[in-house]
């Protein structure tokens, strides 16, 4: 292993029990030592995303194996290699998937899941790529196979997710709808492109979507929402359609009308990120590094900021996550100074 002698105490948030945010604290734990494949990374900034709360709330426990700590994503510097890793140096500047322990001053992760912050990028910016970038190309493109020339509808467009998966859909030619709830939110993703917006709190998305599209539908469809939107969505698919649940938010389904799966030919799919392979989430890397990062460095696609926050600010920066009120991505800043 080569390092810069980090030390071996750091800063971290912790959880005193589960509940509100009122059980994060900051404590000094060790600094973590990378294993076979690993990278040590002095953590710049990390993304707060809604499995951390999740998390919080003791409703996502970590994977085996995985740090205790909250956070999923960093960026910062390379300070350590494990065993076997060749891919990085000593100072690189990084952004990384991590399978937990992002919320503290030293974080691990695979080498794998570690790109070079793209030029033009800030590291505060950077910090908030992996989590929604490897779930957006993981979900939309891998999974549902959008195509250039299809339409595609996201839910909530105006989440990390959300802003993420306008941006790319449009720059990889396709048509984008979006639902928000709120006319400021229906600014801010009309900037990105988003071709038709809809205010779920004043218009009801399902006819909406059937006017515009003279009831053809949409080909592609990404939801966080679940409940009575697994209904509404097979409804406005399109025959063939693909319809991707990545989080339920309002809960589950109780009573859906199979008959509009079979007769359109649908097909309703989920995953979740953090289990998957090491090897899975490589496959990913590989793919954005050459396919998304370009568009980040050339700012055809970009990383939208709702607020930053200081490390000691974590409990706000959850209760901002929880508001819903965020626009883009909330970032905790970890670097001191």
């Amino acid at each position: 292993m080569t390092t810069d002698n980090p030390g071996e105490t750091m800063r971290a948030v912790v959880m005193n029990g589960s509940g509100g945010s009122e059980v994060l604290e900051i404590a000094e734990i060790d600094v973590p030592k990378p294993g076979v494949g690993e990278v040590l990374i002095k953590v710049h900034a990390a993304g707060v995303n809604r499995p951390d709360v999740i998390q919080r709330k003791g409703a996502y426990p970590p994977p085996p194996g995985a740090s205790p700590l909250l956070g999923l994503e960093v960026s910062g510097e390379v300070v350590a290699l494990g065993e076997g890793v060749a891919s990085h140096n000593i100072g690189e500047r990084v952004c990384a998937l991590t399978p937990g322990g992002g919320y503290a001053e030293y974080c691990v992760a695979p080498a794998a899941h570690v790109l070079h912050v793209p030029a033009g990028v800030s590291m505060e910016e950077a910090a908030g790529i992996p989590e929604t970038f490897f779930t957006v190309w993981s979900n939309v493109f891998d999974r549902s196979g959008l195509q250039s020339g299809e339409s595609f509808l996201v839910h909530g467009g105006s989440s990390g997710i959300g802003t993420t998966a306008i941006q790319l859909a449009k720059a990889f030619g396709a048509e984008v709808f979006t639902t928000v709830g709120s006319e400021e939110k229906a600014a801010a993703v009309r900037a990105l492109g988003a071709d038709y917006v809809i205010n779920y709190k004043t218009t009801e998305f399902v006819k909406e979507i059937g006017n515009i599209t003279a009831k053809k539908g949409v080909n592609v469809i990404l939801d966080m929402v679940g409940g009575d939107y697994v209904e509404k969505n097979w409804i406005v698919a399109a025959v063939e359609g693909r319809i991707c649940q990545i989080a339920t938010l309002h809960g589950p389904s109780e009573n859906v009308n199979f008959s509009r799966l079979m007769m359109k030919r649908l097909v309703h799919t989920g995953s979740t990120l953090r289990p998957r392979t090491n090897e899975y989430k490589g496959d990913i890397a590989r793919a954005l590094r050459e396919k998304v990062w370009p568009l980040l460095e050339s700012a055809r696609v970009k990383v939208v900021m709702d607020k930053v926050f200081d490390m000691s600010e974590v409990r706000a920066a959850h209760d901002r996550m929880e508001s819903s009120g965020h626009i883009g991505k909330i970032i905790l800043k970890v670097a001191q100074g």
